[in-house]
């Protein structure tokens, strides 16, 4: 798929549910749509967060399940593809096992037990960053998609210090870092960008790309953001094309192209395509 439709790079994600399962979430599956979570493994916190556990990698087939897809890729393209791993940031992880309104009581009524499952989270995470990257992966994207919704005081508080230690971690092990949080993260880049991160992605919530530039140190870039409903599914490909010529500007060079968060089913093949052809464009390639 990724050579038909002149894609750069392959991935594992999106499968956030792979790490909640390890630590006991039940989750189905359903034909041809979303899966979908069957209640939640954190429902009172000081009992609960007691019980969760570091999961043991090779014990669990979703997880190790990822560690083989890089493995395959690496195999299969590794040396024309770029290979992007995947593990979820500590608070989407908690959101899973939580729930996203129960969490943000968690924060105010019971700080310590969820610091305490964070911690275990993000142990977890670091486990699977290093089997995937000892698999052959070159760079780890970090999804930490509810971090929008909390805000930048409570982002502060209980996630940029372990997005960071993730960072530091894919680094230490000779690969690239990659941060993604759905949603407006306006009020967030400065510190997704000052994790250190090599590539932030910024959701099409998030618009002023132009600002977001002038925040990156050396060596890092955006990816993103044309809404993928309305520019890259909707649209046509002038009208991408035009998008991201808009945002190559705006960054002085600086952002990848890629949606703004993930291709929806119904975009068409022709209007796929235009982001490859956006991307060479920008590249001066024939």
């Amino acid at each position: 798929m990724a050579r038909a439709f002149d894609m750069d790079w392959v991935t594992v994600m999106s499968d956030p549910y792979a790490e909640a399962e390890a630590f006991g979430l039940q989750v189905e599956y359903p034909e041809d749509a979303l899966p979908q979570h069957v209640g939640h493994v954190i429902n009172d916190p000081v009992v609960d967060i007691d019980k969760l556990v570091l999961p043991i990698l090779s014990e669990q087939a979703r997880m190790m399940s990822r560690v083989e897809q890089v493995r395959l890729f690496t195999e299969l393209c590794g040396d024309t593809h770029f290979v992007v791993g995947w593990v979820e940031g500590a608070i989407a992880e908690y959101t899973d096992l939580r729930g996203l309104a129960e969490m943000c009581f968690d924060f105010f009524d019971c700080p310590d037990k969820l610091e305490q499952a964070l911690d275990i989270i993000q142990q977890n995470a670091l486990q699977l960053i290093t089997a995937q990257v000892e698999a052959g992966a070159h760079c780890i994207g970090i999804g930490d998609a509810a971090c929008s919704q909390i805000g930048p005081e409570l982002y502060r508080e209980h996630a940029w210090a372990r997005e960071k230690q993730l960072v530091e971690h894919i680094h230490s092990l000779g690969a690239i870092a990659k941060l993604h949080i759905c949603g407006d993260t306006t009020a967030l880049v400065p510190d997704m960008v000052a994790t250190g991160a090599d590539i932030v992605d910024i959701d099409h919530l998030a618009t002023n790309m132009g600002s977001f530039a002038t925040h990156l140190g050396e060596g890092q870039v955006l990816c993103g953001n044309p809404d993928p409903v309305e520019i890259v599914e909707q649209g046509t490909p002038e009208r991408i094309l035009s998008a991201v010529a808009g945002i190559n500007r705006d960054t002085g060079g600086r952002t990848i192209v890629s949606a703004g968060c993930e291709i929806t089913p119904g975009t068409s093949d022709e209007n796929l395509r235009a982001l490859g052809e956006a991307a060479r464009r920008m590249d001066g390639m024939p």
